[in-house]
């Protein structure tokens, strides 16, 4: 059986954490999970995850940043980067891709609309919002 694809979920909201978390998981991934922004890229460098679903407002570190910081490593551009965020508006939206996040969802998002996002980056998919 191959391996399940590594998620790595940076979001401080539990309950959050833990509907996706479940969802995801019943979906055949393998979810690890941070909830400061600081841990997101020793994480990211230590586990190299298919993918790294980025909440934008963290403690410690923007999940803006993190995704800046991730696109202009060498080793680690490469990773697909969905973000999610409660803030609504486009101009958000737009910050996060052109910060190199290949997808974004405003908070409540549909779990339907998570799975196929998900499904689409790990499978080489990008820029969806």
């Amino acid at each position: 059986m191959a391996e399940k694809p590594v998620i790595l979920l940076v979001e401080d909201e539990d309950n959050i954490a833990i509907a996706i978390e479940l969802l995801l998981a019943r979906e055949g991934y393998e979810i690890l999970r941070v909830k400061d922004g600081t841990q997101a890229l020793p994480n990211i460098r230590a586990q190299r995850p298919a993918l790294v679903l980025l909440d934008v407002t963290l403690p410690g570190r923007s999940g803006y940043d993190i995704c800046q910081s991730l696109r202009l490593d060498p080793n680690l551009a490469s990773i697909p980067v969905l973000m999610t965020s409660a803030r609504v508006s486009q101009a958000e939206q737009r910050k996060g891709l052109a910060m190199g996040a290949d997808g974004f969802l405003t908070k409540p998002f549909a779990m339907a609309d998570l799975k196929r996002m998900v499904a689409k980056l790990i499978e080489g998919g990008a820029h969806e919002g």
